[in-house]
């Protein structure tokens, strides 16, 4: 899938974007919808609450809203629409409390059809905001595919977390995900017109250049900018996204994250996280109708364990950019432990 270009993204908007500071953003995606995002993010959030962090859940996905509903709260009047809309210019007047303690949301609710997303200027003035709030975290549940307004948020949050299940288009949505954050980054990360059409083109499958890996593309890079080949390869060594497979069932659905993993180092060059895996609970079922987090409602079933453990992962873990980052070897260690039964 070739990502959607955003013509109003203008060259050297990249550099506007805000640098780490104040709450550690984490942005929780999926290549289609239905694979539990916002299941992930709604229950991250509540788990990092419970663990007596300050958090504010974000749910941008204005076209199909539901984040609230999960986290049991009727539906705000005021809503990031009304931002997007410039009705409301201050974030912090649209968080609305939750009934889990600690726990607050800006919700998704009563958007505008027509303008599903803020441009590209308004996505960094929001990005800027969601650091300014007073919290720990910033959980942003993101909507699904690949539009440009989802990259950015996935890609400057201190955390991107992809989620997806064990299904065929699951899995090939993820990788067209990964492939477009990917080169949306490197495009951002280049300074010259020349390098950041290159990486356009590279974008296309069937590209005429012939360039088919990163390898191929840095390649060209480096021939017509030796310093964008420095930057192409710094844009690749801190992409560090984290991975997340929903609905598990048996051992092979859980070495799912494994093989993603090494796909992402093979082809991409980039070193993906695996952070842990959900199994499938009918207790999320139950948890979901009650309108509430499975880590509230069952909090010894299996899925809301395997939650917790991978918001335990987020608190010992700096993230890119922060002072400490938890090692690779307790990750996997993690993930490891615990696998259900073939």
């Amino acid at each position: 899938m070739t990502q959607t270009r955003d013509p109003s993204t203008p060259a050297g908007a990249h550099r506007a974007l805000p640098q780490s500071y104040g709450p550690r953003l984490v942005a929780v995606g999926g290549g289609k919808g239905g694979v539990g995002k916002t299941l992930v993010a709604a229950n991250l959030a509540a788990a990092l609450a419970q663990a007596g962090r300050r958090v504010v859940a974000v749910d941008t996905d204005l076209e199909g809203a539901n984040l609230h509903t999960v986290l049991g709260v009727a539906a705000p009047r005021a809503s990031l629409a009304d931002y997007v809309a410039k009705r409301e210019p201050d974030l912090r007047k649209l968080l609305v409390d939750t009934p889990i303690p600690g726990l607050r949301l800006i919700a998704g609710t009563h958007g505008h059809l027509g303008v599903p997303q803020p441009r590209s200027f308004r996505r960094v003035a929001l990005l800027g905001e969601l650091r300014k709030l007073p919290a720990d975290f910033v959980l942003v549940d993101l909507g699904a595919g690949t539009h440009p307004s989802v990259m950015d948020y996935f890609l400057v949050g201190d955390d991107g977390i992809l989620v997806l299940t064990p299904e065929p288009t699951s899995v090939e949505n993820a990788y067209s995900f990964l492939r477009a954050a990917f080169y949306r980054r490197l495009r951002l990360a280049m300074t010259s017109e020349s390098a950041r059409k290159l990486v356009h083109q590279a974008m296309d499958q069937g590209n005429e250049r012939g360039i088919r890996t990163p390898l191929d593309l840095l390649r060209e890079v480096r021939a017509i900018a030796p310093e964008e080949g420095l930057r192409f390869t710094a844009a690749i060594q801190s992409f560090r996204p984290r991975i997340v497979v929903n609905s598990v069932r048996s051992a092979e659905d859980v070495r799912l994250g494994f093989a993603v993993r090494s796909v992402c180092r093979k082809y991409f060059g980039i070193a993906a996280d695996y952070v842990g895996y959900v199994n499938h609970d009918d207790a999320v079922t139950q948890a979901i109708r009650q309108r509430r987090p499975v880590v509230v409602t069952h909090p010894h079933a299996d899925a809301a364990v395997y939650l917790t453990r991978i918001a335990r992962k987020l608190l010992q873990s700096g993230g890119p950019g922060r002072a400490t980052r938890a090692p690779r070897a307790t990750a996997q260690a993690g993930v490891a432990a615990r696998r259900p039964t073939a």
